[in-house]
């Protein structure tokens, strides 16, 4: 049977209940004339429980009054079962063609004139002649019909790994109404406050958002005692922030002057009923789109209900920060969550460290892991350290090969030479302060090496921290992280130490940040993509799924030995001798078995990492088990007499 959600359980009882009444009064109506006890008595129609429902009905509101009431019933029964609305109902009948929808503004208002040729008294509000501010219309967030949404596609060369579809996993957003009254009236107060207090300015424009709604402001001209004309300075504006703060009503107020590319001083104001920010309309959104990288973060909306997509390879490394219930777990799981839609495990790998235990664990099981969720405060250490080898390894094979960076090796070297291509690494560090308590100097150098070289490499750190002081975030992490997401913390102290500059302590919680790109002088406000427990849970059920499914369609169903894979950062540092003797005679049977083998196969079926799996395959060809890698990334050819003679010498296991 489906599952059913507490609305939809909700509607079934009322449906239930309203069947019964209608049986009961039908009943009534056809064999008894009209009588409820009579045919309650009889034991048909709806019984004892019809009788008590349909008689309340029947005497209190008359024959039509309880028929449109039992009309009612069987409507929001059937809404909530099927999930519709009535806005769905209203759409299915046709209505008279609407005139084309304009920007929301005063009735044509002429264009703005030069700013200089306004002047304006100072304790005077603005003419009520003057244009009306121009109110931004916010996107719709129904997705648009260009691009489609990604459908499920096949890919890689022998595994079956099959992208999900963002509707089968993903919940779309809602819309929500502006009350264009609200904002007209807060312009008012606005420009009136300000004249009062001797800064007179226009509100030029409105952007609404999801959280919060933007006025920008212009400085108008007042006049001296001396008769001198001048301008309104942008800081008198900022001086007077908590008198706009207390006029608005406002739980807290930011001031952005100016507004990038604009010559306006940016008021944001909170809004009165928040619109949440779903995934699934940023990975829908043309934004989305239009950023070619394989990396893509989607990060939410901006004041004026934008989306914003970030690159991950640009980045190249992300740092978050924010105090308890700020959001910075959400954002998180909103940036695997986007990345796991994106990207299958031959794609990208991910190496998460959890001290919290509760954070990152649920995404145990997905074949994009390298390796189990580290929770040992014991083993980051070794985990950090396993990352610089892999780093170092892919810089010497690059130089090798003669490839400049990972996107150059896998285009261009990887085709050309028949090699695999490398997948992405991206590291997820859910709490750097344990970190830099339990081993700070380790944990500085190595994660500063990292954020130094790793670029090119294909490995990149996103790191999140509830506790931003110096002693955390050190000079030398925050130099290598240009970009940062800072969420609502305790005081501008934190907020300098993230941001290097005040203004994430009037952030709202919830999901409101401040994103500080690399290539920006000045943070941008977001409101975060929500991602819910179940959206999770049904992404990290397909991955689970589609890995064992993956396992099951191999051509050899027999049983597989059991992985006797160590921890992947442990392992690496055996010698020689220890490597081959440990695993070697499972992958030479694993081989006999398949009769073939690929570095994939062997990271597939004895869950090992990139470097130990392609170490493997080099001892193989060494002794002739395996023959050379044959071009277009096909499998190797498997020579079964030199394999059961290197599994019966000395150490091997025999057959």
């Amino acid at each position: 049977l489906p599952r059913l959600t507490p609305a939809q359980t909700v509607g079934v009882v009322l449906a239930y209940l309203a069947l019964l009444t209608t049986l009961h009064l039908l009943a009534a109506w056809l064999m008894f004339s009209g009588d409820l006890a009579a045919t309650a008595a009889a034991g048909v129609g709806g019984g004892s429980l019809g009788r008590t429902l349909a008689a309340p009905l029947l005497e209190g509101l008359g024959l039509w009054g309880m028929l449109t009431a039992l009309l009612t019933w069987w409507l929001v029964a059937a809404m909530l079962v099927f999930e519709f609305t009535i806005a769905d109902i209203a759409a299915l009948f046709p209505t008279a063609p609407a005139q084309p929808e304009q920007p929301t503004a005063a009735p044509s208002p002429p264009p703005p004139s030069p700013r200089k040729s306004r002047p304006a008294p100072p304790a005077s509000p603005s003419p009520p002649s003057e244009p009306a501010p121009v109110i931004a219309t916010r996107p719709s967030r129904r997705p648009s019909p260009s691009p489609s949404p990604p459908r499920p596609r096949l890919l890689g060369d022998e595994r079956a790994w099959r992208l999900p579809s963002v509707d089968e996993i993903l919940a779309p957003g809602h819309d929500h109404e502006v009350s264009l009254a609200t904002l007209r009236q807060q312009a008012r107060i606005i420009e009136e406050t300000l004249a009062s207090l001797g800064a007179p300015v226009k509100v030029q424009e409105i952007n609404p958002g999801p959280v919060v709604t933007q006025f920008g402001l212009e400085p108008l001209v007042t006049t001296g005692p001396n008769g001198q004309e001048t301008r309104v300075k942008v800081s008198r504006i900022k001086a007077l922030a908590d008198d706009l703060a207390l006029a608005l009503e406002a739980k807290t107020l930011r001031v952005e002057a100016p507004i990038p590319g604009k010559g306006l001083v940016g008021i944001e104001v909170p809004n009165p009923e928040t619109t949440l920010v779903s995934l699934r309309d940023v990975l829908e959104s043309p934004r989305f789109a239009e950023v070619d990288s394989p990396l893509k973060l989607c990060l939410g909306e901006d004041v004026s209900g934008r989306p914003i997509v970030a690159d991950l390879t640009a980045m190249p490394h992300l740092l978050i920060a924010g105090t308890t219930g700020s959001g910075k777990s959400v954002c998180i799981n909103g940036i695997i969550a986007a990345l796991l839609l994106q990207r299958t495990p031959d794609e990208l790998r991910l190496l998460m460290v959890d001290p919290k235990r509760v954070e990152l664990t649920g995404y145990e099981g997905i074949p994009h892991l390298v390796s189990k969720v580290v929770v040992d405060m014991e083993r980051v250490t070794n985990a950090l350290k396993w990352v610089m080898r892999e780093m170092d390894g892919r810089y010497r094979h690059f130089s090798k090969v003669q490839a400049t960076n990972i996107r150059d090796y896998n285009e261009r070297v990887a085709p050309a030479l028949g090699e695999q291509k490398m997948p992405y690494i991206v590291v997820v560090i859910d709490e750097l302060a344990d970190l830099m308590m339990m081993a700070p100097q380790e944990t500085e150098r190595a994660i500063a090496r990292i954020a130094q070289m790793a670029r090119a490499t294909g490995i990149h750190l996103v790191i999140a921290t509830q506790r931003p002081s110096v002693d955390v975030v050190t000079g030398l992490i925050k130099a290598n992280f240009p970009a940062r997401i800072a969420f609502n913390v305790a005081s501008t102290v934190d907020s300098r130490v993230i941001l290097d500059m005040p203004g994430a302590e009037q952030l709202l919680g919830r999901g409101d940040m401040l994103f500080l790109p690399p290539d920006a002088p000045r943070p941008l406000r977001l409101q975060g993509a929500f991602v819910s427990d179940e959206e999770l849970r049904r992404l990290v059920r397909y991955w689970q799924e589609q890995g064992r499914g993956a396992e099951a369609g191999l051509p050899q169903p027999s049983p597989q030995a059991k992985p006797v894979q160590k921890p992947l950062w442990e392992e690496l540092e055996e010698t020689g001798p220890q490597f081959e003797d440990d695993l070697l005679p499972d992958v030479i049977e694993l081989v006999l078995r398949e009769q073939r083998a690929s570095i994939s196969l062997l990271q597939r079926k004895l869950r090992i990492g990139y470097t130990r799996a392609s170490r493997i395959m080099d001892i193989l060809e060494e002794h002739g088990v395996v023959g050379p890698q044959p071009p277009g990334g096909k499998a190797r050819e498997v020579f079964p007499a030199a394999a059961r003679a290197m599994l019966e010498r000395p150490g091997g296991r025999g057959v």
